[in-house]
């Protein structure tokens, strides 16, 4: 039997006959069972929702009859089927599976990336034939959501799109796929068109402007280079030429295998037709195409694996996730979703990136792989495709034939490139259909001789072949031939260049991928190598690349592995190694200063482009034994480490240069943000050897956990010294660090006077981080103090803010944040939508904190909006995932109150009570109020002895009074739910007397009454 609700509510038969249920009530109940998606739904709930104030004489007489009739239609239409239908103790339910319910189906193929498929499924609106119920009402707007969710990702005809941004004009993730479709359509001014719609209702709505992703797209368009944000393919300068039939063959290999390797000689054009083939079928995969290039990841690095995670992460633009190899490798799988990966030049680690690749194919069904490399990863299931060199003439070929062979297209564009006089002419075809033929059709090779054409002509570079390549004629022994021409070729490119020239190119080699014009010359050991560089450049030995403040330079892999021998042979390796180690030390150290105010976004980016060589300088100092550089680059990392999120590789690089009291201090910080239990121990250690920012930093990382007593008393001290030393950020990071104790304890006046405080400061130091900190403790204290509005408008700054920065880190935060104001507001959709959007961000950065703030908002929306169970799966795990940790957890006693709460609801009266009893506990450790009060409120409503119950509720209305802010805390649903269950048992009077009783009492001396 399968049930569809993405329409009108239907059954049909496993061989696909509608299944007629007959009258209106017994349609109703199917419906509302489904709803429930197999969980058991109480009698009362039922008839409720069937029949509301308009009860049959018999309600639940009347209930079971149309259940006997529900089950009836099932057995008559498929025999046995009669018992889907279940009733129990907790209710009746209806046993479905994704395989049965197209509701769980959609959501499936939707996790799966298969969007089309899932956007079959649907026949109308959901629930189409009740949707004026109340009972559906949560449901509808659930897969609504989803829905245009999914439309949003997938490949929509803009006719479509034009109707669903008329029924949703405000959404801005359907202007966004109605604007791309439109421009890619060729209806640039539509798609302008539609942004200014949206951006006019915006601001006479809402009083808002679209959003910074909103704004640049719509200047791509404008500019008419619209950017694809499912991909990280570079554009190509110049068109693929010679490979008209390798193409189409590669794409349609990657429609019918998970795994296709392109293998062939160095210079052959692995990489060109990887790109080109990937551009290709972008199209195809919904969560986008990523290049992962992994030339820097050398076997030299301390830990390839690591190395090889760490790229696919950077590539990804996510941040470092806590805990061992394994489980980063299932967090990448786990995002990876339907999309291409593009794995360039495996061929130095190609052991590791098969291990890799099989774990991410097996964890991922998704995923498709497209690697280059020089041999086959190994496989099973992997479909190899050895890349050919380009057709060359033979010498009988005439004219025009000559003109189509690959190998020659491809020479004669280049060489009209450089020299635009150059054309293939019946003077220069026969010289041409030599040379070709002597370079073995390989890409560079052809391309590093067509750059020669405008100083020597074709026939003096078939003249100086002559002299360079006898090699050809025999090679070296065991290698291919076709490695033996391309080696060859860059031997004949190295004799034609200055020995200014060569000395350069072999000094660049040390660099992992690329470096700018400055860091060159310091490497080079020589004052300005631009000129250089753009003579370099010209002969296609190196390649300039985009950077954040102008090129940078790169050198092709195979040049780099031959200029590295030519070091090893003049005896220069080692000190140019030296060298490149001892600028980075010092960019390192120079970019630490500036990650402290309002340059912080332009050095991260310059620090992100050279991450490969701050990570190759580290791996030197380590060999070599050079601890006190390692020491110093470890110790100018570390803030830019944290900014971005890269918390495993922070960890592995302190822990390789051990020993002084600053690294330790950035150790035991990046232990705590991990929850590594050897925290606290290591923090004893190193806590009185610490400076004053070492201490803070201690302080501002161990806040969530632990006793809250040693955090404060090191931020005190901190303060103090950073106040005598005139150090203004270290004081604004104090107070805010400092607000997160006073939000504990409840004292918002504290929590307002030093949290606005750090914001002035910060952004008079126009550091972006700290005013993150800062507006997110003003956003809490107005959400505690009721004032909503302005504690949505600052955490919204807070989003945009770290969205700037690309923190996304930070982002999930705010989003948390954001999401447990709306539950304040009782605005549940909204929570769920902004708690799953945090928690997809904090799991794929790995940052706990985040991901438990979102983990709570998702619990506590689920258990105020009715659906319990997924509910109690939340907060279950949050309160699992505090008892492993080895300090008391912040959180951990307002997830136990809100647990209390659901046992409560479910008439689990004893489990109730022992949660709440166990959060007040808890909440004295912490002397927060707040929480004291929510549990003496949820204690009084399962507490058999309502006398004390009713005790228990005075004394937290009397100490709600004493502070407004305490006040406008409460929940009053649970809160008017708990007076009328006590009232109720008592009767008025003596409710009244008990509750008098109680007000006169502190929560400590109510509690005490149990």
């Amino acid at each position: 039997m399968r049930f569809g609700v993405l329409g009108p509510v239907t059954a049909w038969t496993d061989a696909g006959e509608p299944v007629t249920i007959p009258g209106l009530k017994v349609r109703a109940l199917l419906a509302d069972l489904l709803v429930h998606e197999g969980r058991p739904v109480p009698a009362d709930r039922l008839i409720d929702d069937l029949w509301g104030s308009d009860l049959p004489g018999n309600p639940s007489g009347t209930l079971s009859a149309k259940v006997s009739q529900l089950r009836r239609a099932f057995e008559d239409a498929e025999p046995g089927s009669r018992v889907l239908v279940k009733s129990g103790p907790a209710g009746y339910s209806l046993t479905v599976d994704s395989s049965s319910y197209d509701a769980l189906t959609f959501a499936e193929r939707v996790d799966a990336g298969r969007l089309d498929e899932a956007l079959a499924l649907w026949r109308g609106p959901a629930y189409a034939d009740f949707a004026d119920e109340a009972f559906v009402e949560t449901a509808v707007a659930r897969l609504t959501e989803q829905r245009l969710a999914a439309l949003e990702r997938a490949e929509v005809p803009v006719s479509e799109l034009s109707v669903l941004v008329a029924e949703h004009p405000l959404r801005e993730g359907l202007r966004a796929a109605h604007m791309r479709a439109l421009y890619r359509a060729g209806r640039q001014s539509e798609a302008l068109e539609s942004y200014e719609h949206l951006r006019q209702l915006l601001l006479d709505e809402l009083g808002l402007d679209p959003s910074p992703e909103l704004v640049a797209l719509q200047q791509s368009i404008l500019t008419q280079d619209l950017p694809n944000a499912r991909t990280n393919l570079p554009a190509q300068l110049t068109e693929l030429v010679g490979r008209s039939e390798a193409l189409p063959e590669v794409s349609s290999g990657l429609q019918s295998s998970r795994l296709v390797t392109l293998t062939g000689p160095g210079g052959v054009g692995k990489t060109r037709l990887a790109l080109a083939a990937a551009a290709s079928v972008a199209d195809r995969f919904p969560d986008g195409v990523l290049l992962v290039e992994l030339a820097a990841v050398t076997p030299a690095a301390r830990s390839v694996r690591n190395a090889l995670t760490d790229s696919v992460q950077a590539a990804l633009d996510l941040r470092d996730s806590a805990g061992p190899a394994d489980a980063v490798v299932e967090r990448l799988a786990a995002v990876m979703g339907t999309r291409l990966l593009v794995l360039d030049n495996c061929e130095q680690v190609v052991a590791e990136v098969a291990e890799l690749t099989d774990r991410l194919l097996a964890a991922a069904p998704g995923l498709r792989v497209l690697a280059t490399s020089r041999e086959p990863l190994g496989l099973a299931g992997e479909v190899v495709w050895t890349v050919p060199p380009l057709e060359v003439p033979s010498p009988a070929l005439g004219f025009d034939a000559v003109g189509e062979c690959s190998a020659v297209q491809l020479f004669v564009t280049r060489a009209a490139a450089a020299s635009r006089d150059f054309t293939l002419s019946a003077e220069t075809v026969a010289d041409v259909s030599v040379l070709c033929r002597r370079l073995d059709g390989i890409p560079l090779a052809l391309e590093l001789a067509a750059t020669r054409v405008r100083a020597l002509g074709v026939r003096g570079l078939v003249a100086r072949l002559d002299d360079r390549f006898r090699l050809l004629a025999t090679g070296h022994r065991g290698a291919a031939p076709r490695q033996q021409t391309l080696l060859a070729m860059i031997d004949w490119s190295w004799e034609l260049l200055d020995p200014d020239e060569q000395s350069v190119l072999r000094k660049l080699a040390v660099h992992a991928d690329g470096c700018t014009a400055e860091a060159a010359a310091a490497v080079c050991g020589e004052a300005d190598v631009l000129d250089v560089l753009i003579r370099l450049v010209d002969r296609s030995l190196v390649v300039p690349v985009h950077g954040v403040e102008g090129p940078r330079y790169r050198l092709l892999e195979s040049v780099a592995a031959y200029c590295v021998e030519k070091l090893r042979a003049t005896g220069e390796l080692d000190a140019v190694r030296q060298r490149h180690l001892d600028y980075y030390v010092e960019l390192a150290e120079s970019a630490r200063p500036h990650l402290y105010g309002g340059e912080q976004s332009r050095w991260l980016q310059l620090l992100d482009e050279d991450a490969a060589n701050l990570r190759t300088a580290l791996d030197r100092a380590v060999a070599v034994g050079r601890l006190d550089l390692g020491e110093r680059l470890v110790d100018a990392l570390a803030w830019y480490w944290f900014l971005r999120g890269r918390l495993a590789e922070a960890q592995r690089s302190l822990e390789a240069v051990p020993g002084s009291p600053r690294v330790e201090a950035w150790r035991v910080g990046f232990l705590y943000l991990q929850g590594d239990p050897r925290a606290p121990g290591e923090r004893d250690r190193w806590i009185e050897t610490a400076d004053a920012r070492g201490q803070w930093w201690i302080a501002h990382t161990g806040s969530d956990v632990g006793d809250l007593a040693t955090p404060l008393t090191l931020l005190e001290r901190s303060l103090k010294s950073f106040e005598a030393d005139g150090d203004q950020w270290g004081v604004a990071a104090a107070l805010a660090s400092r607000s997160k104790h006073s939000h504990v304890r409840s004292d918002l006046a504290a929590m307002h006077a030093d949290a606005s405080e750090s914001a002035r400061i910060f952004r008079s130091l126009g550091d972006r981080w700290g005013m993150l900190q800062a507006l997110s403790w003003l956003g809490a204290r107005a959400e505690r103090a009721g004032d909503f509005g302005e504690a949505e408008r600052l955490q919204l700054e807070g989003v945009q803010l770290a969205e700037e920065l690309g923190l996304w880190p930070e982002v999930a935060s705010a989003l948390g944040g954001l999401g447990w104001t709306s539950i304040r507001q009782a605005r549940y959709d909204a929570a769920r939508s902004q708690g799953e959007r945090a928690l997809r961000l904090a799991t794929e950065q790995g940052q706990r904190a985040a991901q438990a703030l979102a983990e709570i908002v998702l619990g506590f929306a689920a258990r105020r909006s009715g659906d319990l169970d997924e509910a109690e799966r939340w907060l279950r795990a949050l309160v699992a995932s505090a008892r492993r940790q080895n300090e008391p957890v912040l959180y951990l006693s307002m997830v136990l109150e809100e647990l209390g709460f659901l046992l409560e609801l479910r008439g689990e009266y004893a489990e109730a009570l022992e949660s709440h009893k166990e959060a007040f506990r808890i909440s004295t450790e912490y002397d927060s109020l707040r929480s004291m009060c929510w549990a003496l409120e949820g204690i009084a409503a399962c507490l058999p002895d309502k006398t004390v119950a009713a005790k228990l509720l005075g004394a937290a209305a009397a100490t709600r009074a004493t502070d407004p802010q305490l006040a406008a805390t409460v929940d009053l649903t649970d809160l008017d739910r708990a007076i009328e269950t006590v009232r109720s048992a008592l009767g008025d009077a003596a409710y009244a007397e008990a509750y008098a009783a109680g007000a006169a009492l502190r929560p400590q001396e109510a509690f005490q009454l149990l």
